[in-house]
């Protein structure tokens, strides 16, 4: 699972995108906190990849960045 991080200042966030099928999983949140998962059921395995793809380029372009594959905190 890919992870994107934003620090600045008092801000420390982590997001994570996955797709299973056609499900678009997010999972988000405070660094060092579990954080929160919410699922979007698309149509169809391209529209949930599309919207993966557009999500990706939203966040890459508010700040955050790619620190690699990881799992939420415990």
């Amino acid at each position: 699972m890919r992870r994107f991080e934003f620090v600045d200042g008092n801000s420390s966030k982590f997001w994570m995108p996955e797709l299973q099928g056609a499900t678009f999983i997010v999972t988000y949140g405070r660094i060092g906190t579990a954080g929160q998962r919410k699922e979007k059921v698309f149509p169809d395995e391209d529209s949930a990849l599309r919207e993966y793809t557009k999500k990706v380029a939203e966040k890459v372009r508010e700040g955050y960045a790619e620190v690699g594959e990881g799992e939420a905190p415990p």
